[in-house]
Formats: structure tokens, C-alpha cells, sequence
């Protein structure tokens, strides 16, 4: 066990609670952007399978072993042909928002439901102790790592939905200079992610707003649900 964990970024019995939370939030964000690219007309996606909420078609199994071991990771990405979008650039920064929108959205249903399983003390009818534990731990990690994925998708670099939403929102004249920057960005991304005094002042402030998030999603569903 702990010649694992020191090759894993959650504790090994942790393990079980994550794969299920990468499950979740990859196919739910990968599902949401082949959603809205078939909605808006792009049947590219749909043809490929991808509009489905089936695990198997949108999980990669190297980027998740690869999340698990160095925290870093990635799904299949849907393809998208813009082309077949009546307007493509409006539509495009739609279908690249949905995928972290959609994470956003999971972690506000986590926390609701969360917050509702306390509410009718459902942890506490169990009478084994580590089952309710198991409950919050899973939950705690849902929530966590979706609000993770939205900051982190939302990150304008190549091959994050914050560059194609940039790229969209760019005039012509600006987008050419951008694709130009694309064939260096990914050096730049590798260093972002995987050299940690770039990390510490680049990405790391923005997983700072993590909790704050999280605590205001809490708040909320507490008011909702008359327990504050």
C-alpha cells in the first residue's frame, strides 16, 4: 500500500473514489460538447458515437492512469467541425463552454445532494460508521475535482476550451497571430502544468478559488434547503 501511494496522487484506498469521480466529470464534459455541436447542426460527434453519456466512449485510458499518477490527465477529445455551425464563431464558444460549464454544474449538484443526504441524516441510519465517511469522501472529491476541471478547461492554451473560446471571440486579424502561437503553446502548457515554480505562479493562484467556490456552492444549497 505504501509503495503505491507514493506513486498516486490520493491515498490507494482513496483510489475507488476517484476512478468514479473521473468517470463522472470526463464523460459528463466530453458529453456536453458533442451535445451542443450535434444541437447546432455539426453531426460529427454524433456520427463518432459521442453523444452519449457511456464512459467508454469518451475516456482515455493513459490520461486517466496519468491524472491518477501525476494529477495531470485527459479524456477523448470530441471533434467539432465549426464549418457546419450557422454561425460558427457564436456557436463555437458555446459548444467549448459546455464541456467546463458542465462541471460547474455537477459540482453544484454534488453539493445539493450532499447537503440533502445530511439533511434527512442519511449517513448517520447507517450503522456502519465508514459507510457514511465513504458518502462525504466521495462527494468531497466530486465536488473538488469539477470545480478543478472547469478553472483549469477555461485556461487560454492550446488544447484547453479556453483557447477555442478565445480564438472565437478574436478578430480575424488577431486569430491568424494566435494559430501562429499554437505550435509553441504546447511547451508552454507542459511547463505550466509539470515544472512547479511555473506552476506556483501561473495556475496555482487560480486552483486557490477552488474552495472559495466550493464554499459558496455549499452556502447556497444550505439556504436552499433551509439549514443556515
Amino acid at each position: 500500500m505504501d509503495f503505491l501511494n507514493n506513486f498516486l496522487v490520493v491515498p490507494v484506498e482513496y483510489l475507488p473514489f476517484m476512478l468514479l469521480v473521473l468517470l463522472v466529470a470526463f464523460t459528463v464534459h466530453e458529453f456536453s460538447h458533442a451535445y451542443f455541436a450535434n444541437l447546432f447542426g455539426d453531426p460529427t460527434a454524433k456520427l463518432l458515437g459521442r453523444v452519449t453519456l457511456n464512459p467508454s466512449r469518451h475516456l482515455d485510458v493513459l490520461g486517466t492512469l496519468l491524472f491518477l499518477i501525476a494529477g495531470f490527465g485527459w479524456a477523448r477529445p470530441v471533434p467539432v467541425n465549426r464549418d457546419n455551425f450557422k454561425k460558427p464563431r457564436l456557436m463555437g464558444i458555446i459548444v467549448s463552454a459546455a464541456g467546463p460549464i458542465s462541471n460547474l454544474v455537477v459540482a453544484f449538484i454534488g453539493v445539493f445532494i450532499h447537503i440533502l443526504l445530511y439533511k434527512f441524516n442519511v449517513q448517520a441510519s447507517f450503522s456502519n460508521e465508514r459507510i457514511g465517511e465513504a458518502i462525504d469522501i466521495f462527494f468531497n472529491y466530486l465536488v473538488h475535482f469539477n470545480i478543478l476541471l472547469f478553472i483549469f478547461n477555461l485556461i487560454p492554451l492550446p488544447p484547453l476550451d479556453g483557447y477555442r473560446i478565445v480564438e472565437d471571440l478574436a478578430p480575424r486579424s488577431l486569430r491568424s497571430k494566435l494559430q501562429e502561437f499554437e505550435k509553441w503553446s504546447i511547451f508552454i502548457f507542459l511547463l505550466i502544468v509539470f515544472l512547479p515554480p511555473v506552476r506556483q505562479v501561473t495556475i496555482q493562484p487560480l486552483f486557490s478559488l477552488i474552495r472559495p467556490i466550493q464554499t459558496s456552492f455549499y452556502n447556497a444549497c444550505a439556504q436552499i434547503l433551509g439549514l443556515s
